[in-house]
């Protein structure tokens, strides 16, 4: 009779199993789509739609998305109750936290938000940034 995956784990010199388990844990804590993210946050859609005063449909729709916006994903996410950072990656250099991408735009707080939203409505052509 054939063993368990346990069986052949334990098996293995103690070295393998410990990297066996970081991975196990690395995967564990990634998700591949946001539909995930959102059953891992214990949320439905109908809850993420009321918060975000759109219809669950929307919902559906942006969680099929492979291409969104920073700020789309950005209130997503906040309405998961997360918050979302971004995080570049350069050779040779540790890793770097871009801040409050997007939001100088989004948040109608303060004289500079408000000049920067002018200047971005006179601009032309409109240009929006999107994610890949």
């Amino acid at each position: 009779m054939g063993q368990t995956l346990q069986e052949v784990i334990e098996s293995l010199p103690k070295a393998r199993q410990a990297r066996i388990d970081k991975r196990y844990r690395e995967l564990k804590n990634e998700v591949e789509s946001l539909r995930q993210l959102r059953r891992a946050a214990g949320k439905a859609q109908a809850e993420i739609a009321a918060t975000l005063k759109i219809k669950q449909p929307s919902v559906s729709k942006i969680e099929k998305q492979t291409d969104l916006y920073l700020s789309t994903l950005r209130n997503y996410v906040e309405a998961l109750g997360g918050e979302l950072e971004l995080i570049v990656r350069l050779p040779g250099r540790a890793p770097l936290r871009i801040r409050d991408l997007g939001q100088a735009l989004d948040t109608p707080q303060g004289e500079h938000a408000s000049a920067l939203r002018t200047a971005a409505s006179n601009s032309s052509p409109t240009r929006k940034v999107r994610a890949r």
